[in-house]
């Protein structure tokens, strides 16, 4: 039985790929650069969201030249920043992870991505199978991991010939910054077992995930370790329920049948069984998307990775957040479209209610600029109404 969390942390996204209004069009896009994403950090950071995550790839910008810039602009989010074993050395990226990490002063998360598109890894001349992927993570993590730590290391494995490495400025963050990782396969979740913090799994079914969070449990534990847990979802949430729905059905007002099958086609040649059984939740039909009480699969239907959103009121999404908690989930990366409205939808509307290690920001009696609304009349402000539940 999974340990119970007594607290949890919830990021925010930033949408360094693209944010619109709706899916599978260009309608309702918007331009997302520097002073956007500076505007989604900011309102994260205010909000009281513990971090960010920067998704990668070639379709996105580039995560640490995005954290970069926008770390200094902000002053307690955490940036969840991708490193990609085999796209660089783990001693180049365990010099990028200490830098980083020491210039934000601690908050900089760390993201283990495999990769899962073998038409994008041939991009970046990965030619290597899935099965070999997953073991340059190994051997790339235990050499990162070990400079990060301050050790001298000397080592010939399959795939590094490291002689000699070491850092001379250690990270902020001791021994390094928490490592986050994702996979579903049997050897991902034997890797992220044996050598990271916190495995991430997208948003299923409770009863699914629940498995998922058992399996890797038993894992780590084999290996003397222990592991915590993450979950990666959308969230649609309004004051009401029909609301939160009907803005559902609106994201996708403009995904239309062929727009799906070129969607799965792309995901079809994956070979991520993540995102395999991200796209087996939906089947790519538009008729049968509430998979599970307030879990929706519409967003799977057009993106890959992250699938599904919690839809509902504030009460609805807080419910479904704390049955997660109850098997095991201490972490929830959320976002929503656009990302900054839904920002501050989720929190306002949800954040202030969850059992944070992270307590969001408290408005002092002596600030004048509320929370109270606006002045009516230009007279006065309006009077308190608690919200009836």
């Amino acid at each position: 039985m999974s340990t119970v969390p007594e607290k949890i942390d919830v990021l925010w996204f930033l949408p360094t790929h693209g944010d619109s209004r709706y899916l599978g069009t260009s309608i309702g896009g918007r331009n997302v650069d520097l002073n956007y994403l500076k505007q989604v950090a900011q309102a994260a950071d205010t909000l009281g969201y513990y971090g960010v995550l920067i998704p990668t790839g070639r379709s996105c910008e580039d995560s640490w030249i995005v954290a970069s810039a926008l770390a200094p602009l902000t002053e307690k989010l955490r940036y969840l920043v991708a490193v990609r074993p085999g796209l660089l050395s783990p001693t180049l990226a365990a010099r990028m992870t200490a830098t980083l990490d020491r210039i934000s002063n601690g908050r900089l998360l760390i993201n283990v991505v495999t990769g899962g598109d073998p038409i994008e890894n041939k991009g970046d001349g990965i030619h290597s199978s899935h099965e070999e992927r997953y073991e340059v993570t190994e051997e790339f993590l235990n050499i990162y991991k070990a400079v990060l730590r301050g050790e001298d290391v000397t080592v010939k494995t399959k795939h590094f010939d490291i002689e000699d490495a070491k850092l001379l400025f250690k990270p902020f963050q001791d021994p390094h910054p928490p490592l986050y990782f994702g996979g579903s396969s049997g050897i991902g979740q034997q890797v992220a077992a044996r050598t990271i913090d916190k495995y991430l799994t997208w948003g299923e079914p409770p009863e699914d995930v629940e498995k998922k969070v058992a399996e890797v449990k038993a894992l780590a534990a084999a290996e003397g370790r222990e592991v915590t847990f993450g979950i990666r979802l959308h969230v649609i949430v309004r004051e009401t329920a029909k609301e939160a729905w009907t803005a559902a059905d609106e994201l996708i007002k403009y995904v239309d049948e062929d727009t799906i099958a070129a969607a799965q086609k792309v995901f079809s040649r994956m070979d991520s069984v993540g995102q395999s059984r991200m796209s087996k939740l939906h089947g790519g039909r538009k008729d049968k998307l509430e998979i599970s009480p307030n879990l929706w699969a519409g967003v799977g239907l057009v993106r890959g990775g992250a699938g599904t959103a919690l839809v509902g009121d504030p009460d609805q999404v807080k419910a479904r957040i704390d049955e997660y908690r109850q098997i095991g989930i201490d972490t929830f990366i959320f976002s929503g479209y656009p990302h900054l409205e839904e920002a501050y939808r989720f929190g306002e509307l949800v954040l202030p209610n969850l059992p944070l290690n992270h307590p969001v920001k408290a408005h002092t009696a002596s600030a004048n600029t509320g929370p109270f609304g606006e002045t009516i009349a230009g007279d006065h402000r309006p009077k308190l109404k608690v919200s009836q539940s």
